[in-house]
């Protein structure tokens, strides 16, 4: 490692590539830039839905650089959104990723939330789910057993 080198920040780095690596295979994307942006408009769209805490609870479950791009924007005195139907959630996705046309939001949303699964404890998962309306609840895949740190 070099002297300039931060290993936090290089970590982080890794662990981030890994997952828009994760997400790029599980959608089929082309490249992280598309995975980028479909992991920025699914989680955006996930932490309006949640409370301040669920927020940061799932918030620190995820590592250093896309906690950042996690909070982007947030303003939690707006939060949680009161639209908690399924296709405003969605619609949020589309608009972010109104210059992709061919990114089904649905598709993403599950994509993410797979990913996710890998990732995060069962046991915030759970929490997450507990707090979004049962017509978003849906959009994530079946809980795989051993999944989750």
């Amino acid at each position: 490692m070099s002297p300039t080198t931060i290993a936090p920040i290089e970590r982080t780095v890794r662990t981030t590539n890994s997952w828009l690596d994760e997400l790029k295979e599980e959608l089929g994307l082309e490249d992280r830039d598309q995975a980028y942006h479909v992991l920025r408009a699914v989680l955006h769209a996930l932490r309006d839905r949640l409370t301040v805490a669920e927020t940061v609870d799932l918030g620190a479950q995820l590592p250093m650089l896309l906690r950042g791009l996690y909070y982007e924007g947030w303003t939690p005195t707006e939060k949680p959104r009161m639209a908690r139907k399924r296709e405003e959630f969605l619609e949020q996705i589309a608009v972010t990723l109104r210059k992709a046309p061919e990114i089904y939001p649905e598709a993403v949303a599950w994509g993410l939330f797979k990913v996710l699964e890998k990732h995060v404890s069962q046991g915030e998962l759970r929490d997450v789910k507990a707090v979004l309306s049962p017509d978003i609840r849906a959009l994530w895949p079946r809980s795989e057993a051993g999944h989750g740190a």
